[in-house]
């Protein structure tokens, strides 16, 4: 079998499981056609393994944004003028982080949870899809973290505390809190080089901190931030001075965000509500409706178009371009990505750019087939010469999306929310345009155009 057709293959079982995936949640097929009769209810494919070694379980679905779901948004502003300068950012993150932690607690699916830099005012941005509660929220997110270290029953063994989940119900309280933890931070370890987390105690926490260490010799000694486990290190000998230090193979990202975590409790950042702000759900199921009809608008006249003005070739520029819809949605599911409307817009726009990559290319073959080449090399050198072309568009399209999306969070670029999902959207989508416009539309045009138009 030659080539083209066995990359036609695989991309029909691509987008075959592309289909599987987008297809959604309990959607039913029912209809009678003389003796036939059919009614079958449909569920996206998902990933579901579970052995001894791997447990992974995705299913696939659609993830609405606060404009889409209709919800809440709040803007917290933080009080850092209490915090010393160099533990701003850490306490910010640490906020951030137990904001987040509270927010799913209440229930919430896929919350967006960021800080935000406006002149010297550092502010915490919470929206909550679907939430109705409001004050329920603002009270639940107010709330002071709270950092315990809690100790396994004097009755278990040593063996079980380090194969048993901490949970508060297998576990009891002790004396230590997160008041009595001064700070703790990412330390290196001089033998192994590898990273551990540095815990440094008050006088009375250092006291408080040796009597446990000191019945618990052996076991692991659970530390709970808002009720939830962060770590269980084992306790190797009775800890003196006030210092004491977390090993556990941690990598660097792995450390960082522990050290926020325990910090999160040791320095609790005030912060007061300065924006708050509900979306229906009409709205947004308004806006869904609004924004698919004119999505499938504009793709029908596009695809209207490729027809009249490129023929068989526009007709396959059409079989790609819905290959190309269908994978890319098929990813925003499995992510999941989360869908704003300028998530939508940047999707819409990719469309755009991958039409724009197929007329590229019929133009080249067709001024290459004119110089008098035969068909074959036309579509050769044809596409060869729009890759360049096709490249760079793409290249800056994808440094805007960088700007944008600001993966560093850098300061001096935009942070907000609405920016980074029309980033995320359109970037993936100049991906998949990259894919179906040089794999699919090439080998579909090797296969089935023969000759010249």
């Amino acid at each position: 079998m030659e080539r083209p057709h066995k990359i036609l293959i695989i991309v029909f079982l691509l987008t075959l499981i592309a289909i599987g995936v987008s297809i959604p949640e309990g959607y039913q097929v029912k209809f009678d056609i003389g003796p036939l009769h059919v009614d079958r209810t449909f569920y996206p494919l998902r990933l579901d393994i579970q052995n001894e070694k791997v447990q992974i379980r995705k299913v696939p679905r659609t993830v609405l944004g606060l404009d889409l779901a209709g919800g809440a948004r709040l803007v917290y502003e933080a009080d850092m003028s209490q915090i010393p300068p160099a533990d701003k950012q850490s306490a910010l993150d640490g906020a951030r982080n137990i904001i987040e932690q509270r927010v799913n607690l209440f229930g919430v699916s896929e919350p967006l949870v960021q800080t935000s830099k406006v002149g010297s005012s550092e502010r915490i941005i919470v929206e909550m899809p679907g939430v109705t509660e409001v004050a329920s929220a603002k009270a639940l997110i107010g709330q002071t973290a709270q950092l315990a270290f809690r100790e396994f029953p004097e009755d278990l063994a040593a063996s079980e505390s380090a194969t048993l989940f901490p949970m508060f119900e297998n576990t009891k309280e002790t004396s230590l809190t997160g008041k009595e933890l001064k700070r703790a931070s990412v330390v290196f370890d001089p033998n192994t080089g590898q990273p551990t987390v540095s815990l440094e105690f008050t006088p009375d926490g250092a006291k408080l901190f040796e009597e446990i260490t000191t019945r618990n010799v052996g076991k692991n000694l659970p530390v709970f931030l808002d009720q939830f486990p962060i770590t269980s290190p084992r306790v190797n000998e009775p800890i003196s001075g006030g210092q004491a230090v977390i090993s556990g193979g941690f990598t660097n990202d792995q450390a960082k965000a522990l050290a926020i975590q325990l910090n999160s409790g040791a320095l609790p950042v005030p912060i007061r509500v300065i924006e708050e702000k509900t979306v229906g759900p009409s709205l947004g199921a308004e806006s869904v409706e609004k924004s698919i009809r004119a999505g499938l608008i504009g793709l029908g006249m596009v695809m209207l178009f490729m027809i009249a003005y490129y023929g068989r070739l526009g007709l396959l520029a059409d079989v790609a371009l819905v290959i190309y819809g269908l994978i890319t949605y098929a990813i925003f599911r499995l992510g999941p990505i989360t869908l704003t409307l300028p998530g939508i817009a940047g999707f819409i726009l990719s469309i755009g750019m991958a039409v724009d990559s197929n007329i590229l290319i019929f133009e080249r073959i067709k001024e290459e087939a004119r110089s008098g080449k035969p068909w074959q090399a036309a579509i050769e050198v044809g596409f060869g010469r729009a890759w360049d072309s096709i490249r760079d568009a793409n290249v800056t399209t994808l440094l805007t999306c960088f700007v944008l999306f600001n993966p560093f969070n850098w300061e001096f670029l935009p942070q907000f929310g609405l920016a980074r999902g029309f980033a995320l959207t359109l970037a993936i989508g100049i991906f998949v345009s990259l894919f179906t416009g040089i794999v699919v539309s090439r080998n579909l045009i090797r296969v089935f155009i023969k000759r010249s138009e």
